[in-house]
C-alpha cells in the first residue's frame, strides 16, 4: 500500500428518512408532552449519526446527553434519574440523548429502564435512547417504542461511498466495496479508508481480503469473545457454519457435532451451559443477532482455530452425506482466501477442481450455495482464466440466487484477470440481466449485444438467449428501432438499423436457429419435433419462435406474428422450467391470451420456488399481476403486484419493482385511495425517469390520468393521456400507448377535443383487429358512440355492450354501462338509464371500482333514484338540493372550475353559475372549501344506503340487471 485514502465526512444522512420522520414527530411533540425512542441496530448502522442530527434539530429547549460516568452509574436509582431529568424540565422541554446504552452496566441501564417507564406526557421530556441489535435487549428497556436500523439499501451505500470519496472510486471497486459493506455504512468508511488513492481508483489490486479482521473489528466495536472456552468455540463454529449458508441461522444439532469433535474429551453437555448474548436459539436453529458481529467472530480467530473448526464442520457435513458443502469447509481448512504458493498449491488446485465439479450440478444444492463454491474455487485457483471462468461461473449463480450485488462484486474479481471470449460473454449476459432487472435499460442493451457477439461463436444457444434479452432492454426503453434492429436474423446487430428483407418475409421465414444452424436440425431434413429433442433444442426453438413472433409484431405484420407467438404458448403447456414457463406467459400477453398468461405465470412462479431461482419469482409475479389487469381482475392483480413489489425489492430488482408499483398504481386508480396511486406512480417515475424505463413509464402516467378520468378532472387526465397517445417524439411506449386510446378517447370528448380523439382512433381500431387484446373490440365501439351523433350512438353503445358480454371484465362493461346511461339520461331517457347506470354501479362494485362507482351514485342521484338521508331517517342537507344542482355542487367539490363544470355536463358557464349560486344559497356556505368539505361529509352519510337503494332500482330494470 502506497497510503490511506482520505475519507471525508458524509454531507448529508443516507437512506434513514423513515428514522427521521419518527424522531421528528418526537421533537415536534415535545413543547406539548413528552415521549421516548429506541434506536436499534447492529454495530455501525449509524445510531450515533441519528442522535446527534436530533440533538442538532431540536430548538425548544436544552438537550441534555446522558452517560453513565466512571465508577457513579451503579448508585444512581430510578428515582435519583427521575428527579433529575424533571429538574432539568421544569422551565421548558427538554431532549435528552443516551447513547450506546447496552455498554452500561446492568444497574445503570436497569435505573434508566425505570425512569423512562415513569415518566408522564406532562414531563415534557423526550428520550432518546440508542442500543445496539447485537446482543439481547435489556428486559426494563424492551417496552419501550422501538425505531430499528436496517442496512442501507444499495442505491443510498453507493450514494454514501460517492459523497466520501467525491466519486473516484473505481467502477470495479465501487461494486467491492459496496458488496463488501453489506450495507454498513461505517464498514462501508473503514473500508475506503485502508485503501490507498492507487487502489480505490483501481490502478492496483485491492488488498485480500477486503473486509479483513481489523476493520470488521473497528467497526463492531471490537471482537466478542465468550466468557468461556465453549461460548468461545461455539461462536467460532456457528459463524464459521454460517460461511457457508450466507450467515443464515444453521442446525443447532450440527453445530454440536462439530464442537464434540473439536473437544472429544467427555464432559458436561454443552447444551446446558448458557447461550452467549450474541446468539439467538430458535427451534433447533442458531443465529447471530447481527450480521457484522458474526463476520467479525470469524475473521479476528486465529488461523489455527479456524481451520480446525472448518475441518470439524466438514466432517459432520461430509458424514451426513452433504458433499459440496463438506468439500467448501475443507477448503476453509486450507487456509485463506489466498493460500501460500510454496505449501499448498497442489492440495489448493485439487480443492478448487472438486469444488467446481460438484457446484456444476452433480450435487444437489441451492444457487447461493454453488455461488460460494465457485467463489471459494476461484480464490483457489492459480491460473488467471480459470479462476476468472470460475467467479463468472459464481455470478451467475449469485444472480439466480437473487444477489445482484453480489453478483457484481463477483464480476468486477473476474475483470481481474484475462479471459477467452465466451467467458467474457457469459460475464457480460449476467451483468446485461443485472442491469436489466435493476440499472438503466440502455447499459443492459449493449451489455447484453456485448454478450451475444462473443459468445456467437462457441455457445450460440447462450447468444440468442442475450440477443432476445437484449431486446427485453430495448422494449423497456421504448426504443422501437433499436428493439426491431435486435430482433433480426443473423448475428447480433453492430448498427440501430434494422435489416429488411426484399421478399417481404424476413422476420418469419428464414431466420437462424438459435444453435447456430439454418433452422433445422443441422441437416437437410426439417428439425425433430420438440418430444424428439433434448432440453437446449427446445430451448432454441423457443427462443427463435419468441423473436420471430415479436419481430412481426413489431413491424406490424399482424397475421405472420400469432403463429409463432402461439407456438411458444403451445410450448409451455409442458414445460417445468421457469425461464421456458416465462417466455411462455410473455408471448400470450403479446396475444392477447390472458388464460393462458396466467396459467404461464403461475407455472413459472411455483417452478421458480420449488427451484430456489429467488431472481424469477418479481418476474413471473409481474406477469401475472399483467394478465389479471388485462383481464380486468384488479384486485388478483394488485395482489400479485404487492408481492412482487416486496419480492423485487428483496432481490434488489428496481427496474422490476418500478414495474410492480406501475400496476399497483393503476388498480388503485380505479379504487378511492388517491392518496396509493399518487405514492406509486411518483415512485415508478422515479425509477423509470433514471433507468430509462418507458414502459413502466407510460403504465404509471396512465394511472395517474385514470384516477384523474374517474374523479371527474377530464381537463387533467386529457393533458396527462394526450402525451401518451397522440404522435410525435413524446408519444407513451410503443407497446403501451394503444391500450390508453380508450381512457383518452372518454377524457378528450369530456374536454371537447374531438379531433385529438378522432386522430387516433385509426391506429386503435387496427389493434382491435388483431384480437390482442380482448376488450379491444367493444372499447372501440364505445370510442366511436362517444363521437358519433346522436343518432348513431345508440346502436353503438348496444354493440359495445354486446362485445363486453363476449369479452368479460366487470370494468370495462360498467365503464360503457355508466357512459352509455349518462347518454340516456341527457336524452330524457330516464327509465333507461337508470337500468344502464343501476348495472355500473353493480359491476363497478363488484371489481372494487369505488372511484366509478361513486360516479354512478351521482347519475342515479340526478335521476332520483338515491335515498336523500343519511341511512338513519334523518334528512340530509344535499337533499335540498335539486339533481342538477347537486350535480354541480359534486363538481365544484372535486376542484373543477365553473367551464369545467358546463363541459362535462354539457350546458353554458352561465347555466352553472345560476346554479352555483342556488348551491351556495341552500347550503348556507360562502366558499368553495366549506363546499367540499360538506359534501363530503354528507357523502360518506349517504354511501351505505345509498347503494342499497340503487342496487334495488338497477335490479328493478331487467335490461340493467345483467352481470
Amino acid at each position: 500500500m502506497t497510503g490511506e485514502t482520505t475519507v471525508r465526512t458524509a454531507v448529508r444522512i443516507h437512506g434513514r428518512s423513515t428514522q427521521r420522520k419518527a424522531l421528528r414527530a418526537l421533537l415536534d411533540e415535545l413543547p406539548s408532552h413528552g415521549g421516548q425512542l429506541l434506536l436499534a441496530g447492529e454495530p455501525g448502522l449509524g445510531r450515533t449519526t441519528l442522535l446527534q442530527w436530533a440533538a442538532r434539530s431540536f430548538r425548544a429547549g436544552p438537550v441534555l446527553h446522558l452517560g453513565p460516568g466512571p465508577g457513579r452509574a451503579a448508585h444512581v436509582t430510578a428515582e435519583q434519574l427521575l428527579g433529575t431529568l424533571r429538574t432539568a424540565t421544569a422551565a421548558a422541554p427538554a431532549l435528552v440523548c443516551a447513547d450506546d446504552v447496552h455498554l452500561w452496566d446492568g444497574p445503570a441501564r436497569t435505573a434508566l429502564g425505570r425512569a423512562a417507564r415513569r415518566l408522564h406526557a406532562a414531563d415534557r421530556v423526550g428520550l432518546l435512547l440508542s442500543v445496539a441489535s447485537d446482543r439481547a435487549v435489556d428486559p426494563e428497556l424492551a417496552p419501550l417504542p422501538v425505531v430499528h436500523l436496517d442496512p442501507l439499501a444499495p442505491p443510498r451505500a453507493a450514494a454514501l461511498l460517492d459523497d466520501v470519496t467525491d466519486g473516484a472510486a473505481a467502477p470495479a471497486v465501487r461494486e467491492q466495496l459496496l458488496a463488501e459493506a453489506e450495507g454498513n455504512p461505517a464498514l462501508l468508511v473503514a473500508l475506503v479508508r485502508r485503501l490507498s488513492p492507487a487502489e480505490l481508483r483501481g490502478h492496483r489490486p485491492l488488498p485480500r481480503p477486503l473486509a479483513d479482521a481489523s476493520a470488521l473489528a473497528e467497526t463492531a466495536g471490537g471482537a466478542p469473545s465468550g466468557p468461556s472456552d465453549h461460548a468461545r468455540d461455539l461462536l467460532l463454529t456457528v459463524a464459521a457454519a454460517g460461511q457457508a449458508e450466507d450467515g443464515t441461522d444453521v442446525d443447532a444439532g450440527l453445530v454440536h457435532d462439530a464442537l464434540r469433535r473439536l473437544r472429544p474429551a467427555p464432559g458436561p453437555d454443552p447444551r446446558a451451559e448458557p447461550l452467549p448474548e450474541q446468539l439467538v436459539l430458535a427451534g433447533d436453529r442458531l443465529r447471530f443477532r447481527s450480521p457484522l458481529v458474526r463476520r467479525t467472530v470469524h475473521a479476528a480467530a486465529t488461523v489455527e482455530r479456524r481451520r480446525a473448526v472448518h475441518r470439524a464442520l466438514a466432517d459432520v457435513w461430509e458424514g451426513g452425506g452433504h458433499r459440496l458443502t463438506g468439500l467448501l469447509h475443507r477448503s476453509w481448512s486450507l487456509g485463506g482466501p489466498e493460500p501460500r504458493p510454496a505449501s499448498s498449491d497442489r492440495l489448493a488446485a485439487e480443492a478448487a477442481d472438486r469444488l467446481a465439479a460438484a457446484a456444476d450440478g452433480a450435487v444437489p444444492a441451492s444457487h447461493r450455495l454453488r455461488a460460494t463454491a465457485y467463489t471459494r474455487a476461484a480464490e483457489l485457483t492459480a491460473d488467471g482464466a480459470r479462476r476468472a471462468e470460475r467467479y463468472t461461473a459464481a455470478a451467475e449463480q449469485a444472480l439466480l440466487a437473487g444477489c445482484p450485488e453480489r453478483a457484481r462484486s463477483l464480476l468486477a474479481a473476474a475483470r481481474e484477470h484475462a479471459a477467452p471470449a465466451a467467458v467474457r460473454g457469459r460475464a457480460e449476459l449476467v451483468r446485461g440481466v443485472t442491469e436489466l432487472r435493476d440499472g438503466p435499460v440502455g447499459d443492459a442493451h449493449q451489455s447484453l449485444l456485448l454478450a451475444a457477439s462473443l459468445l456467437t461463436t462457441e455457445a450460440p444457444a447462450e447468444a440468442a438467449n442475450a440477443a432476445l434479452a437484449a431486446a427485453d432492454a430495448a422494449w423497456a426503453a421504448g426504443d422501437l428501432a433499436a428493439c426491431l434492429a435486435t430482433l433480426a436474423p443473423g448475428p447480433p446487430p453492430r448498427t440501430e438499423n434494422p435489416a429488411h428483407g426484399n421478399d417481404g418475409t424476413e422476420g418469419t421465414e428464414g431466420m437462424e436457429g438459435t444453435d447456430g444452424t439454418d433452422g433445422t436440425d443441422g441437416t437437410d431434413r426439417p428439425a425433430a419435433p420438440d418430444g424428439a429433442r433434448g432440453p437446449a433444442a427446445r430451448t432454441a426453438a423457443v427462443v427463435r419462435d419468441h423473436r420471430v413472433g415479436m419481430r412481426a409484431l413489431l413491424e406490424g405484420r399482424l397475421d405472420r406474428a400469432g403463429t409463432p407467438l402461439a407456438q411458444v404458448v403451445e410450448r409451455g403447456r409442458t414445460e417445468e422450467r421457469p425461464e421456458a414457463l416465462l417466455r411462455s406467459a410473455a408471448a400470450a400477453l403479446l396475444l392477447g391470451d390472458v388464460d393462458a398468461a396466467r396459467s404461464g405465470g403461475a407455472r413459472a412462479l411455483a417452478a421458480a420456488r420449488q427451484l430456489g431461482s429467488d431472481a424469477l419469482v418479481p418476474k413471473a409475479l409481474e406477469y401475472l399481476a399483467y394478465a389479471e389487469l388485462r383481464a380486468g381482475r384488479h384486485p388478483q392483480a394488485r395482489t400479485h403486484a404487492e408481492e412482487g413489489l416486496r419480492t423485487a425489492l428483496r432481490a434488489g430488482q428496481g427496474n422490476t419493482a418500478a414495474h410492480h408499483r406501475a400496476v399497483l398504481a393503476l388498480a388503485a386508480s380505479i379504487e378511492e385511495e388517491p392518496d396509493v396511486v399518487t405514492r406509486h406512480v411518483t415512485a415508478a417515475l422515479d425509477t423509470a425517469r433514471r433507468h430509462g424505463l418507458a414502459q413502466a413509464a407510460t403504465l404509471a402516467q396512465w394511472a395517474a390520468a385514470r384516477a384523474d378520468l374517474g374523479r371527474g378532472r377530464p381537463f387533467d387526465a386529457a393533458d396527462r393521456l394526450g402525451l401518451l397517445v397522440l404522435p410525435g417524439p413524446g408519444r407513451g411506449h410503443f407497446a403501451v400507448w394503444r391500450l390508453v386510446v380508450p381512457c383518452f378517447v372518454e377524457a378528450a370528448v369530456l374536454a371537447s377535443r374531438h379531433e385529438d380523439a378522432r386522430t387516433v382512433l385509426p391506429d386503435f381500431a387496427d389493434w382491435a383487429g388483431f384480437g390482442a387484446d380482448p376488450q379491444a373490440a367493444a372499447q372501440l365501439a364505445r370510442c366511436h358512440a362517444l363521437l358519433a351523433p346522436a343518432e348513431h350512438a345508440d346502436d353503438l353503445y348496444r354493440r359495445a355492450l354486446a362485445r363486453h358480454e363476449e369479452a368479460g371484465g366487470d370494468f370495462e362493461r360498467a365503464r360503457t354501462a355508466l357512459l352509455y346511461g349518462k347518454w340516456l339520461r341527457r336524452r330524457r331517457r330516464p327509465r333507461e338509464a337508470r337500468g344502464r347506470l343501476g348495472t355500473a354501479l353493480a359491476g363497478f362494485e363488484r371489481c372494487g371500482a369505488g372511484v366509478w362507482a361513486a360516479q354512478a351514485r351521482d347519475e342515479l342521484r340526478a335521476l332520483g333514484a338515491a335515498p336523500q338521508d343519511d341511512g338513519a331517517g334523518k334528512p340530509n342537507r344535499l337533499g335540498r338540493l335539486t339533481p342538477q344542482q347537486l350535480r354541480i355542487a359534486r363538481h365544484v367539490a372535486e376542484g373543477a372550475t365553473n367551464r369545467e363544470v358546463a363541459l362535462a355536463l354539457g350546458v353554458s358557464t352561465r347555466t352553472v353559475d345560476y346554479h352555483l349560486r342556488k348551491v351556495f344559497a341552500a347550503l348556507g356556505v360562502r366558499s368553495r372549501l366549506e363546499l367540499a368539505r360538506m359534501v363530503g361529509q354528507a357523502e360518506q352519510a349517504q354511501d351505505a344506503q345509498g347503494a342499497r337503494g340503487v342496487r334495488r332500482a338497477g335490479h328493478h330494470e331487467k335490461t340493467g340487471a345483467q352481470h
